[in-house]
C-alpha cells in the first residue's frame, strides 16, 4: 500500500507552533501557572498532614467546594469529549482545527476532576477500600466505576488520532533532538497508508458512537449522588438530564475559551477559521436556552408543589440570603451571553469568547448553589447552618484551576495542536488540496 501524505502549505508549521521557543510574556505566564499549581499542591499536603479539619467543611455542610470542583471539572471534560464526538458523527467540515483542542480540553479538566474525590476524603490514603470494600449499593462507588470508565475513552480519543499525527510529523522541517525521537516512538509504525487510514477511521467513529452515551452515564450517575437523596432541592427526576445539559453548556463554553486562546497566542487564525468558533458560540447559545428551561421548570415544579422545606430552600435562593449571587447566575450564566451572541454587532470572536467566559464562570456559581444552600438548611429543626470555604480550600481550588491550562502547554509541548491528518482529509474531501 502507499502512503497518503497530502499537504496544505503551511499546516506542519501551525501544527507545531506551540513546540517553538515562545516569547518573554508566554514563558512568564507557564512560570505562574506553574505557582499556582504548586501552591495548591502544598495546601493539599497540608490538608493531608493536618485533617480535613481545616477546611470549612462541618458535620452540617459535609460537602463543600470540592464537589463543586469535582462536579464542575467533569462536566467540563464531557463538553470537549462529546463536541469531538458528535462533530466526527455528523462529519462536520469545521471540526478539523478545533477537535484536538476539545480532546486535550476534555482530558485536562478530567484528570484534575478526578482527584478532587480525594481531596474531599478526610482519609485519601484509604482510597483503595472503594475497591477492596466495594458497595455496589453506594451512588459514590458507581461514581467512580463511571469517572474511571470515561478518563480511559477519552485517553484513547485523544491518543488514536495523535499516533497518526505523530506519524505524519515525524519528519517535518524544525522538528529535532528527542521530539523527533519521540514522533518516531509514538507514531508506533505509522505510515499513512490507506489501510492505516481505514482501521483509524473506523475506530474513532466506534469511539464516537460509545463516547457520547457513556459522557451522559458519567454525569447522569455524578446526579444520583444527590438526587437519590432525600434532602430539599436534590431529590429531583430532573436531576440527570439538569447535570448533563450543564455539563455541555459549560464543556463548550470552555472549549470556545481554549481555542480563542490558543489560536491567538500561536497566530492560528488561518487554520482556526472565525467559522468554527461562531458555529461553537451558536451551539453554545442552544444549550444555554435548553439550561434555561431546565431551570424554569425546576422552579416552578418545586415552587408550585410548596413542600414546606423546599419552600424555605427557594425562598433562600429566589429573595433571602443566596439571592444576590442566583440572579448574578442567571444574569451572566444566561441572560448575558445569549444577548451577546444574538446580536450582529457583538458576535464576533470577542463577543462569543467573552460570552463563554462568563458561561464557564456562572456555572460553577450555580453547582454552589445547587450543593451548598441545600446543605444549610435543617433537615427536622434546629438552626440554619453555614458554610464558608478556608484558605486550604481555596487555594486547592485555585491550584487546580491552574493546573489545567499548565497541563494543556504542557501536553501540545508534545503532540501537535492541530489535528493534521484529520484536516487534511477533509480538505482532500472538498477538492482544498495543493
Amino acid at each position: 500500500m502507499t502512503a497518503i501524505h497530502p499537504s496544505l502549505p503551511g499546516l506542519e508549521e501551525a501544527a507545531l507552533a506551540p513546540m517553538r521557543r515562545s516569547g518573554r510574556g508566554y514563558r512568564i505566564g507557564v512560570l505562574l501557572l506553574a505557582l499556582l499549581t504548586a501552591a495548591g499542591i502544598g495546601a493539599f499536603i497540608y490538608q493531608f498532614s493536618t485533617g480535613i479539619g481545616v477546611t470549612g467543611m462541618n458535620d452540617q455542610v459535609f460537602w463543600g467546594i470540592y464537589t463543586v470542583d469535582l462536579v464542575t471539572l467533569i462536566g467540563f471534560s464531557y463538553g470537549g469529549a462529546v463536541v469531538s464526538a458528535i462533530l466526527r458523527l455528523t462529519n462536520a467540515s469545521w471540526r478539523g482545527p478545533i477537535s484536538r483542542l476539545a480532546e486535550g480540553t476534555a482530558l485536562a479538566t478530567l484528570a484534575v476532576g478526578a482527584v478532587f474525590p480525594l481531596a474531599s476524603d478526610g482519609h485519601p490514603e484509604r482510597v483503595w477500600r472503594l475497591v477492596t470494600a466495594m458497595q455496589i449499593n453506594s451512588p459514590i462507588m458507581w461514581d467512580m466505576v463511571a469517572i474511571v470508565t470515561y478518563l480511559i475513552a477519552t485517553i484513547i480519543l485523544f491518543a488514536l488520532p495523535a499516533v497518526a499525527d505523530l506519524g505524519r510529523l515525524q519528519a517535518a522541517p524544525g522538528l529535532e533532538g528527542w521530539r523527533r525521537r519521540w514522533f518516531r516512538a509514538g507514531a508506533f509504525g505509522w505510515s499513512g497508508t490507506a489501510g492505516q487510514h481505514r482501521v483509524l477511521d473506523r475506530s474513532l467513529t466506534a469511539l464516537a458512537i460509545m463516547i457520547v452515551p457513556l459522557a451522559v452515564m458519567v454525569h447522569t450517575v455524578l446526579s444520583y449522588a444527590f438526587s437519590l437523596t432525600s434532602r430539599p432541592g436534590w431529590h429531583s427526576t430532573i436531576f440527570g438530564p439538569y447535570f448533563v445539559v450543564a455539563a455541555i453548556y459549560s464543556g463548550v463554553a470552555l472549549v470556545v475559551v481554549v481555542v480563542v486562546a490558543f489560536r491567538r497566542i500561536h497566530h492560528l487564525e488561518r487554520w482556526i477559521p472565525e467559522r468554527a468558533v461562531m458555529n461553537l458560540g451558536y451551539l453554545m447559545a442552544a444549550l444555554g436556552v435548553l439550561y434555561g428551561y431546565l431551570l424554569f421548570t425546576e422552579m416552578t415544579t418545586e415552587g408550585y408543589v410548596g413542600a414546606e422545606a423546599t419552600e424555605r430552600l427557594m425562598y433562600a435562593l429566589l429573595l433571602d440570603r443566596w439571592s444576590v449571587l442566583f440572579w448574578v447566575f442567571v444574569a451572566v450564566g444566561l441572560v448575558v451571553p445569549l444577548l451577546i451572541i444574538a446580536f450582529r454587532r457583538t458576535r464576533t470572536v470577542a463577543g462569543v469568547t467573552v460570552a463563554a467566559g462568563l458561561v464557564a464562570g456562572a456555572l460553577f456559581l450555580k453547582r454552589f448553589l445547587m450543593f451548598i444552600p441545600p446543605l444549610t438548611e435543617p433537615q427536622i429543626g434546629g438552626e440554619i447552618g453555614g458554610y464558608t470555604p478556608s484558605w486550604v480550600e481555596i487555594m486547592v481550588t485555585v491550584g487546580a484551576l491552574a493546573a489545567i491550562p499548565l497541563l494543556l502547554v504542557g501536553l501540545f509541548k508534545v503532540v501537535p495542536v492541530l489535528a493534521v491528518t484529520e484536516m487534511e482529509e477533509i480538505a482532500a474531501s472538498r477538492g482544498e488540496m495543493t
